[in-house]
């Protein structure tokens, strides 16, 4: 199973002006997300300070993760970055010296 480091962005464009309408969003993502905590797709969630953006890791099959993200769209956009273990870097090291 691959590890992820998820960058996302609200859309700005579908973010409603009226406080409660936003609040009501964020809440309908904040459960989507307790939720996927649940079934432990993700292990870290944060939202940056003063930001409309933040990050989550995730481990998962790409597949898996591609259906998942697909939930939240069009209103948040994701970066998504596969990152590698020590170990796993340690190989790559490894297979550079021969």
């Amino acid at each position: 199973m691959a590890k992820y480091l998820l960058l996302w962005e609200l859309n700005k464009d579908k973010i409603p002006d009226d406080p409660k309408a936003r609040g009501e969003g964020w809440n309908m993502m904040i459960e989507m997300i307790r939720e996927d905590f649940n079934k432990g797709i993700h292990s870290e969630w944060g939202s940056f300070v003063g930001e409309m953006k933040g990050f989550t890791v995730s481990e998962s099959e790409p597949l898996e993760l591609a259906n998942n993200l697909q939930r939240f769209f069009p209103f948040v956009n994701f970066e998504v970055h596969q990152v590698l273990t020590v170990d796993e870097i340690a190989k790559v090291a490894t297979a550079l010296v021969g």
